[in-house]
Order: structure tokens, then C-alpha cells, then sequence
């Protein structure tokens, strides 16, 4: 008789085979291209100078290869050059070893005139050998001749000074030797045109002379600036107008190392001068560069221009704000730089061009984030510094407001934080009120230089043109416009009239917030720089916190809570509370007074705001205020953790009326859910009492149950109810020393079946998880606990016996509880008493055994894999027909 698989097995064999013939035919059509290009002729090669494709007809090239786009012409191969190159590398390297072996071993076992003439043969050959080579077209081989002869200048160099000149100062002879080198290279460079080498070389070799004559003479910082700053203004000449992409990049890297060089110990004089006067020199130096960088942004192209007057204006501030700098103390200093920064602004209106005004501002904005990331880590320790006084909680209010934050900051030397960020916070809150003004003024920055293509040459390029009607590739166009009376462009795609938000209503968005949290930051840091009393930081956090909460509900209610301002106020708001309310911890009364404030603050926010997201944040936020302040009510009561575990239920009792009261309103949900935490903690307080565990898991288990009463938590919470009150109970028999837990556990096992099992009889849909599931877990899992710590065995038999029979009942009747439960338990149990022969077994067999059993499962699963995943499927969709 023919066997008929399953239909399952049989689809995944039928998709098995299609497969196959899938692949198979990718391989015979892969073929059979093959070999239509081999049997088809070669198309015939075109005249020189005819290019078919130009006039419109698609270039020949071989069967089966991607077309070309029309107008293409194919480059002719060129031979490859790899190996060629790696092997005159090798023999360059090979040579120079060579060299300097001689030079450095063998030197002293010639005379002075065996030395003279080795040493001039050997360079001489290897600097006339490229321009041979070089006329019979080997220019690799000339390349890596030249670079040998680099290598023996040096090389004559450095003999020379040990032979010739042995007492010369060392930096001296360098300074000089570099000079004549990179003048000799220079002009063998020049000469021989073709070879790429020399001339880099030079401009290397032309880095150290003013650098290594500075040093030589013993000069000061100062004139070691100058001579860095003088070897920049040569590299970037260089650069501007030197003689191949090689020397010009070689230049650019030195010019710019030299003049970082220069900018650094110029800054650092500046900085470290002892007054005005001391300022002045190194503000010299950097006007110096801030003229070069001027002048070689001037011709350079756009990216190094735009860079190059970055860095003029960033030296620019560094040297006139110095010399008011060099006259202030340490702790404001900074503020001089801002200032200058700041100042540096007004290019805006200066007339300059749009390149050169947008790197200025780059580098007074870049000053200004100079200076607000050195103020930030003291905004840091105000708010968290309070965390401190969790390991002493009440232990006394402190003196004053530094005292409390138990930081070991320089306060003294910070006194210009609180200034620096109110002046930013101005400018930027004055941005934000007048904003069409800064538009306006800002406009010639952003205004358009290019003309508009042209529609026809839109549609070619695949460019929208300036109507917005699809291009030449469908997509639609784009337009710039701009409103009347706002000066901001913006952007219209298509033809539906879809528009984006102007970037400058984002900008302007983006100094509002800017403006807001650096000021509520200047606040604070104010405080701690007056070092104000510490009932004066307490109540003024925590009226910087109603104003944010006000200032977030206002802009929550007018349409714009997701905006930026909105927003910052609210995480400054959310962070500020739990900051002040940290500081509070040092004392009791200050503690009752924040965090009742707070939670009176926060839920009127909730009452008060109109968006949704706003509206759950402050409620979540009142909650937990709410929640500490119980806690805060058991302490001082004078109660143990576990005591004062009951008073903290009252918090989520109250989320549980407020959620029956405000019930599909989304701000429901996560109070209820802030409401249980606040439970767990309270279950957490309780854990080290079980009587007063199995008390709170009982009262939580009646909030689950109160929640059970409306349809839309019932789902989950009724579960939930009855596993706390199941859970209760075990905790209770336990903290008693119950050895039979069945005399109490049967009692509500019988009437939880018969009520199941009616259930089950007026709703035969009914899950039996529902319905038998509670009942049957009431008695089963305490009596395994027990069992395992159980040294009889007459329990585990018992209980043995009645899961097997539960187990083939679940079997028979198709009930999933039954058949879930029995065999779990039935199985824990069996493993609890087979285990002691289980590891007497495994003692007495041998290391290597249990290892290759191991494996050896391995293998026959992974080998029966496909088998054994169907059969989990199956056993899935068998347990899933359960009811």
C-alpha cells in the first residue's frame, strides 16, 4: 500500500523540489549566454576617431554585458603595473639598507679619502642615473632611483657632521644641511620635471630650517612661534602656487602642522601672561596668523578657504581677548574670550563675503561652545551633587548651599560660569523674541549665488527645475519660495502642495530651548557661586520648578508641546525636581515641604496641560512624589522597612480610584502602572518580614483585584489578583512552619475545581486554564516546595501519584491546565527523586563519558533536525487544540 505523507510534509517537499529546479534552470541560462557569446563573431572594430555611440547607437561590446549609457566611450585597458612597482620597492628598500649598513659600519674602516669618493661616486651615479633612465621612458625605475638618492643626501649629511665637522652644533648643522637640501632638491626637481619625488621631498626638507636655527640659538618661545608661524606662510605659498597635486597636498599637511604648531604656543603665552603687557607680544603672533590664514583663504578653494577663516577667527579671538584676559583673575578670564567671541559676531554687518562672514561666525560660535562646555561640569555638580546625602538621610540642614552638594570643585575660580551662561541665554533668548530680525540680518549669509538651470537642462540632469514639475526621471521638482514678510525660504516638493518647515523656524526653536536651560542653569550656578544659605537654594529650585512647569504647560496648551522650548522645559522641570528634591534630604521638614510641593506642582500640571505625552509625564511625576512622601511618613514614625510597607500602598490604592475615575483616558494607563511600581516597592520594603510580606502581598492583591472590576484591566489584573492572593497564602503557611500545607491548600482546591468544572459545563469554550488552572496550582506548587526539602517518601509518592493521575485526565480530556501543570510537577518531582542516583552514576563514570554523550546528542538532533523541529510543531499545535 502506497504511503501518503501528511500535507504539511508533503508541501515543504514539493517547495524542497522547486527549489532545485529554480537553481538548475539559473545554471542552464547562465550556460546557454555563454555560450551564444562564444559562437557569435566579434563585432567589427571602428575607424579611429569613430565613436557610434555618439550619433545615437549603442556601443558594441560582447553578448550578455550591461549597457552603456549613450555617449560612452570605453577606456583602453592599461597594463597592469603592480609587480613592476613591488619589485623596484624591494630593490629601493634593499639599496637604502645597503647604504646605510655602509655608512654606519663600515665607514671607520676607510680613510677620509676613500670615504670622500665613495660617498660622491655613489650619489653622484644615483642622482644622474633617473635622467638617463627617464629619456628611455623607465620613470618607475627613475623613481625609485631618486628616492635611493634622497636617501644618500642624508646620508652625506649626516657623514659629513661625524667626520668633518663633528664639534658643529647638532641643531645648528640640521638647520643648516635641511636648507641647502631642500634648495639642491628643488632645483634637481625642477630639472628632471617627470619624476614625482623630488620636489615633496624639498618642501619636507624646507620644515625644520627656521625651526632647528630657532632651537640652535637658544631663542625664546616666542621667536620659536614666529619661525613655525614664518615656515607656515612658506608651505601655504607652496601651496597656492606650487607645481603638482604632490607638492601642493605635501604642503598643505606641513602648513598646517607648522601653523597649529604656531596657534598653540601663541595661545599658550597668551594665556599664561603675567599682564596686559606680557599679552601683547603673543597677540602679535596671532594677528600674524590670523592675517596669513585670511590671505591664504583668499585663493584657496572653498572647504580649506572656509576652514582657513575658521581658524583666522578663532586666533583672531584668542589674541585680542588675551590682553583684557592677561589683567582679570583665573575665574574670569573666560568671560574676556566670550566677550571678543561674541563681538567676533558682527561681521554679520561688516560687508564681507558670504564665505568669509560664515567662517567668522563658525569661529565665534565655536568660542562661545568653548566656553559653555567649561561651564557645564559645575552645572553638572549643582544637580547631582545632592546625591550625596542619601548615605545620611535627615542627618541636619548644612550651612549653605556649596556645603550641601559635598563637591570639592574650585567655586572660587568658577565665578564667571553663572555670567557666561546669562549672557549666552540673553542673546539667544533675543534671538528667539526678534527672530524675523535676525533673518533679516542674516539673510545675505544664505542668499543663493547660482543661477537657476534652466528647464531643458533640468530634465537632462535629472535635476528639478525651478516650476516643480517632474524631471526627465518622474520625480517631481522642487521650488524654492519664500513667504512674505518672513525672509525664511522654504521648500515645496511636488505638486501637491506639501510644504516643510522653514529651517529657521527649527533654528529659531532651537535658541528658545538654548536660551531656557542655559539660564535656568545661570540660576543655579548663581546659588552656589553666592553660596546662599541652604533654605534659600531649597525654596529657589523649587520655584525654578513651578515657573518650567508653568512655561511648559503654556506652551503644551497653545498647540505646541512637541515644540522645542515646551519640551526643555519640561525635562528641566522633570530634572530640577528630583535635584531639589535631593538637596531636601538633609532635612525633615525641607524634605516634607519639596516633595509635597512637587506633587501639589505637578499634578495641577497634569490638570492643566492640554497635550497627552505632557499630561502623563507630570501625572507619573506626582505619583512618585506622592510615593516618597509615604516613605518619608514611615521614617518618621520612627517604623522598621517592613512596618512602613503598608503605608506606601496607599499611593497606588489611590492610582487605582483615579484610574477607575478617569478610565480610557490615556493618561490612566501609566499612573496605574507608576501606581504598581510603587507596590513592588513596598513588596521589596516587606521582604524581610514574611508575615508582613504575605499582609502587603494580600492588600496588593486586593488593588489587582479592584483594578479586575473594569472590563479593560480585567484581563491582566484579575491573573494578577489571584496569583498575589495564591502567593499570599504560601507566605503565610511558610512564616508559620506549616509542614502540611495540603490541610490548607486542599480546602480551596476542592470548591476552586467544583466551581471550575461548572464553568466548564454551562461554557464549553471556557479555557480550562481558567477554570481548574488556580484550583490545581493552590495545592500543587506548595506541596513540591515541600517535597523537595521533604527527606521521606511518602510525600513525593503521594504527590507523584496524584500529578500522574492529573496528567492522563489532561491527556483524555484534552485539557491544557491539567495535562501543563501535572507533568511539570510530575517531572520536577521524578528529578528530585532520581537525582541522588543520578550524580551517584555520574561519580563512578569516567570524565571523558559525559562529554561525549554530550556530543554524541548533538549530533543525532542535529542530524534528525528537520524531524525533530516537526515534531515540535506538532506537539505546539496539539497543546494549542487544548482548551
Amino acid at each position: 500500500m502506497e504511503h501518503v505523507p501528511p500535507p504539511a510534509e508533503e508541501l515543504a517537499r514539493l517547495d524542497r523540489e522547486l527549489a532545485e529546479l529554480d537553481s538548475r534552470r539559473a545554471q542552464l541560462l547562465t550556460r546557454r549566454a555563454w555560450l551564444l557569446a562564444a559562437l557569435r563573431p566579434p563585432a567589427p572594430t571602428a575607424a579611429p576617431g569613430w565613436n557610434p555611440s555618439a550619433w545615437g547607437a549603442p556601443p558594441p561590446g560582447r553578448p550578455g554585458a550591461p549597457a552603456q549609457p549613450w555617449g560612452y566611450v570605453p577606456k583602453q585597458p592599461s597594463a597592469p603595473r603592480s609587480a613592476q612597482n613591488v619589485l623596484l620597492t624591494l630593490g629601493g628598500l634593499l639599496l637604502t639598507v645597503a647604504a646605510v649598513a655602509f655608512t654606519l659600519v663600515s665607514w671607520g674602516s676607510m680613510g677620509i679619502g676613500g670615504r670622500s669618493a665613495v660617498l660622491a661616486a655613489v650619489t653622484l651615479g644615483a642622482l644622474i642615473a633617473p635622467a638617463v633612465l627617464l629619456r628611455r621612458g623607465l620613470a618607475a625605475t627613475a623613481e625609485a632611483l631618486a628616492a635611493l638618492a634622497l636617501v644618500l643626501t642624508l646620508l652625506d649629511v649626516y657623514a659629513v657632521h661625524a667626520v668633518a665637522a663633528p664639534d658643529t652644533d647638532g641643531l645648528g648643522f640640521t638647520a643648516a644641511a635641511s636648507a641647502v637640501l631642500a634648495v639642491l632638491w628643488t632645483a634637481y626637481g625642477l630639472a628632471l620635471g617627470k619624476l614625482r619625488l623630488p620636489l615633496p621631498a624639498a618642501v619636507v626638507l624646507a620644515q625644520w630650517p627656521l625651526l632647528f636655527w630657532a632651537w640652535a640659538a637658544g631663542a625664546p618661545a616666542l621667536v620659536v612661534g614666529w619661525a613655525l608661524l614664518a615656515t607656515a606662510v612658506l608651505d601655504g605659498v607652496i601651496a597656492l602656487w606650487g607645481k603638482g597635486p604632490g607638492v601642493r597636498v605635501t604642503a598643505c599637511l606641513g602648513g598646517a602642522a607648522m601653523g597649529f604648531s604656531a596657534l598653540t604656543v601663541g595661545l599658550a603665552l597668551s594665556t599664561t601672561a603675567s599682564g596686559p603687557l606680557g599679552a601683547a607680544a603673543p597677540g602679535a603672533l596671532l594677528l600674524a596668523a590670523v592675517a596669513a590664514a585670511l590671505a591664504g583663504a583668499w585663493r584657496a578653494p572653498k572647504g580649506f578657504a572656509r576652514t582657513g577663516r575658521v581658524v583666522a577667527g578663532l586666533a583672531a579671538v584668542a589674541a585680542v581677548g588675551g590682553v583684557p584676559a592677561a589683567a582679570l583673575s583665573d575665574g574670569w578670564r573666560v568671560l574676556a574670550y566670550v566677550l571678543c567671541g561674541l563681538a567676533l559676531a558682527g561681521v554679520v554687518r561688516a560687508g564681507l563675503p558670504r564665505d568669509a562672514a560664515r567662517g567668522v561666525l563658525a569661529a565665534s560660535g565655536a568660542v562661545v561652545a568653548g566656553a559653555l562646555v567649561w561651564a557645564l561640569p559645575s552645572l553638572a555638580a549643582v544637580l547631582l551633587g545632592p546625591v550625596t546625602l542619601l548615605s545620611d538621610v535627615w542627618a541636619g540642614p548644612p550651612e549653605g548651599f556649596r556645603s550641601a552638594l559635598g563637591s570639592t570643585l574650585p567655586w572660587s575660580e568658577l565665578a564667571a560660569a553663572p555670567v557666561v551662561l546669562a549672557l549666552v541665554a540673553g542673546l539667544l533668548g533675543s534671538a528667539y523674541r526678534w527672530w524675523p530680525s535676525v533673518v533679516r540680518i542674516a539673510a545675505p549669509l544664505g542668499a543663493r549665488e547660482e543661477t537657476p538651470k534652466p528647464a531643458a537642462a533640468s530634465a537632462a540632469t535629472g535635476t528639478p527645475d525651478a516650476t516643480g514639475t517632474p524631471d526627465a526621471t518622474g520625480t517631481p521638482g522642487a521650488a524654492w519660495t519664500a513667504p512674505s514678510g518672513t525672509g525664511a525660504p522654504w521648500y515645496t516638493v511636488g505638486g501637491a502642495g506639501a510644504r516643510r518647515r522653514p529651517s529657521g523656524a527649527a533654528l529659531r526653536g532651537a535658541a528658545g530651548a538654548g536660551a531656557l536651560a542655559l539660564g535656568w542653569g545661570a540660576l543655579l550656578l548663581a546659588g552656589v557661586v553666592l553660596d546662599v544659605p541652604y533654605a534659600v537654594a531649597v525654596a529657589g529650585e523649587t520655584a525654578l520648578v513651578g515657573g518650567l512647569l508653568a512655561l511648559a504647560v503654556r506652551g503644551a496648551g497653545s498647540g505646541r508641546g512637541a515644540s522645542a522650548v515646551p519640551l526643555t522645559a519640561l525635562v528641566a522641570a522633570v530634572s530640577g525636581a528630583v535635584s531639589v528634591g535631593l538637596l531636601s534630604l538633609a532635612s525633615e521638614g525641607a524634605a516634607y515641604a519639596v516633595f509635597g510641593t512637587l506633587a501639589v506642582l505637578f499634578a495641577g500640571a497634569a490638570v492643566r496641560v492640554g497635550a497627552e505625552v505632557p499630561r502623563a509625564v507630570f501625572a507619573v511625576a506626582s505619583v512618585v512624589w506622592g510615593t516618597v512622601l509615604t516613605g518619608f511618613v514611615g521614617r518618621s514614625l520612627a517604623l522598621d522597612p517592613h512596618e512602613a510597607a503598608p503605608l506606601v500602598l496607599l499611593v497606588p490604592a489611590l492610582t487605582v480610584l483615579l484610574g477607575a475615575r478617569l478610565r480610557r483616558n490615556p493618561v490612566a494607563l501609566p499612573v496605574e502602572l507608576t501606581g504598581a511600581l510603587g507596590a513592588l516597592v513596598a513588596v521589596g520594603l516587606a521582604v524581610s518580614d514574611a508575615p508582613f510580606l504575605a499582609l502587603v502581598l494580600a492588600l496588593c492583591g486586593v488593588l489587582a483585584a479592584g483594578a479586575a472590576v473594569r472590563p479593560e484591566r480585567r484581563p491582566v489584573a484579575g491573573y494578577l489578583a489571584a496569583a498575589l492572593f495564591v502567593l499570599a497564602t504560601w507566605v503565610r503557611l511558610a512564616a508559620s512552619e506549616v509542614s502540611f500545607p495540603e490541610a490548607y491548600t486542599l480546602p480551596v482546591t476542592v470548591p476552586a475545581l467544583v466551581v471550575g468544572a461548572a464553568r466548564r459545563r454551562r461554557d464549553p469554550e471556557a479555557s480550562s486554564w481558567t477554570a481548574y488552572g488556580p484550583g490545581l496550582a493552590a495545592t500543587l506548587l506548595p506541596s513540591l516546595a515541600v517535597a523537595w526539602t521533604d527527606t521521606d517518601w511518602l510525600r513525593p509518592l503521594l504527590l507523584g501519584v496524584a500529578t500522574l493521575v492529573i496528567t492522563l485526565l489532561g491527556a483524555r480530556y484534552r485539557l491544557q491546565a491539567l495535562l501543563v501543570l501535572g507533568g511539570v510537577v510530575l517531572a520536577l518531582d521524578g528529578l528530585h527523586e532520581l537525582a541522588p542516583y543520578v550524580a551517584q552514576v555520574a561519580g563512578a563514570l569516567p570524565r571523558w563519558l559525559p562529554p561525549a554523550l554530550a556530543g554524541l546528542l548533538l549530533l543525532v538532533v542535529g542530524a534528525t533536525y528537520e524531524q525533530r523541529l516537526r515534531d515540535a510543531r506538532r506537539l505546539k499545535d496539539a497543546l494549542g487544540r487544548m482548551r
